[in-house]
């Protein structure tokens, strides 16, 4: 049997369909996204971390339900999706977790607020993953997803951008602007570290009984969940260097759970000769 890795989204992953899956497959799990977020997050998805985060958590974990709860032989999370795959992986409790999360949603939605003028720029086109560095530091900004070699997203105050974008361009790159609420995995969230540090130490983490679980922090297993957790949100998401290390170490299917494909898509731009499938 395939060495398999099952992969779980981040945000921008969300999908107009994906609250009719939890209410079908996890209809437990959305009642208790309106308990714990105070409201349906799926309403809100587009008005912020601190509604997306939630309801992209709850799509993930129901499709996952939905694929039957396979383990593989190994898990890891994009960003926020760290998290389900810690629930998924039996560290954490599924409550413990969408608690996490929707605290996690909240804190990065004011952080990027308190902040100032923090927004995130992609990076796309043959090399982007090796002129990131380089641009980033030229500009005031941090490199915040190593999502594939084309494929690099930048983030901070805005005042870089421009310069960034015409560096980027004679590079043969293109830049592009996200809609987003703030400079996430950068220096600029750290003001939601403490709090979200604060309530890591108050929940029961696990040894994982299902998989073992990378993260993307390390582009490695786990080691210090609370830990990694806290730093996750002002470093870079190395999720190119995380499908790398699944693949260095045997995986040769790779499985996308939740809503969208964007996961599928960027292994598809980093590995050769491994399957892959989604929910």
């Amino acid at each position: 049997m395939a060495v398999t890795a099952i992969l779980f989204p981040g945000q921008g992953s969300q999908t107009p369909e994906m609250r009719e899956t939890v209410a079908e497959v996890r209809p437990d799990l959305l009642s208790l996204a309106e308990e714990i977020v105070g409201e349906d997050p799926f309403a809100r998805v587009t008005d912020g971390t601190e509604f997306a985060q939630p309801a992209i958590f709850c799509a993930s974990l129901a499709g996952w339900a939905a694929l039957g709860r396979p383990s593989g032989d190994f898990m890891a999370g994009h960003s926020l999706g760290e998290l389900a795959a810690l629930v998924a992986a039996g560290c954490l409790r599924e409550r413990d977790g969408l608690e996490l999360v929707a605290l996690r949603g909240q804190l990065m939605q004011q952080s990027g607020e308190r902040a100032g003028d923090g927004s995130m720029l992609a990076l796309l086109g043959t090399g982007a993953a090796d002129h990131a560095h380089e641009l980033a530091e030229s500009h005031g900004l941090a490199v915040a997803n190593d999502n594939a070699p084309q494929q690099v997203v930048l983030s901070g105050d805005r005042s870089g951008f421009a310069g960034a974008t015409a560096a980027a361009k004679e590079l043969g790159l293109r830049a592009m602007e996200l809609p987003v609420t703030g400079a996430f995995h950068s220096p600029m969230m750290a003001g939601a570290v403490p709090e979200f540090s604060a309530a890591l130490e108050r929940v029961e983490i696990s040894a994982p009984e299902r998989a073992i679980v990378f993260s993307a922090v390390t582009a490695a297993p786990f080691e210090d969940v609370r830990g990694q957790l806290a730093r996750a949100l002002t470093m870079p998401v190395r999720w190119r260097e995380t499908l790398l290390a699944m693949r260095a170490r045997g995986a040769e299917r790779f499985v996308e759970v939740g809503p969208g494909r964007v996961l599928s898509g960027l292994a598809r731009r980093t590995l050769r000769d491994v399957e892959l499938a989604s929910a």
